[in-house]
């Protein structure tokens, strides 16, 4: 049941990725390493990947794989993040731009993924606060005063006060 309910949660192409950014994880000697599923996350990327780069991506990750399971370096890696940190230590994001890109586009995604949610969850929150009562234009300059709620937090009010006393009248007589 509880497997039901994840698969629905799911569309195939997120699966997939899910599983593509598997195969870059470093623990137990790049156990999961699958060169064609890596391929394949990058034909999920047209706007990153040309298709001469994809033919060169195949050869990089050749010897990638076999460069990453002989250094001892790699060796005690647990996760993606220090991947990507040990990597640029040792001037392997030169060396393998083409896997770098990949392995940075599986740290990028979780973190847009989860900012596109909360957005539309705060447009939601508005919403169903002010219902149909608003203009769309009012309604985008709430929200982005809730969506941008930390940066409106550092300015003072007295800011706001001046720049506001400050402006011209800006009804004119017919």
């Amino acid at each position: 049941m509880k497997l039901q309910e994840l698969n629905n949660s799911f569309t195939e192409t997120n699966t997939e990725l899910l599983l593509s950014i598997a195969c870059l994880n470093p623990s137990k000697s790049f156990c999961a390493f699958s060169k064609d599923r890596l391929i394949r996350m990058a034909h999920l990327y047209p706007c990153d990947f040309t298709s001469v780069e994809l033919k060169i991506l195949d050869n990089q990750l050749k010897t990638y794989i076999m460069d990453m399971q002989s250094d001892s370096q790699f060796s005690l890696l647990k996760d993606i993040g220090h991947l990507a940190e040990t990597m640029i230590q040792n001037k392997k994001d030169i060396l393998y731009p083409l896997v770098f890109r990949l392995l940075k586009l599986a740290l990028v995604l979780p973190v847009a993924t989860a900012g596109v949610e909360r957005v539309f969850s705060a447009m939601a929150i508005i919403k169903t606060r002010l219902r149909n009562r608003i203009g769309d234009q009012w309604m985008n300059d709430t929200l982005l005063a809730y969506i941008e709620k930390k940066i409106l937090d550092c300015i003072e009010n007295d800011v706001i006060v001046n720049l506001f006393q400050n402006m011209k009248t800006r009804r004119y007589k017919l």
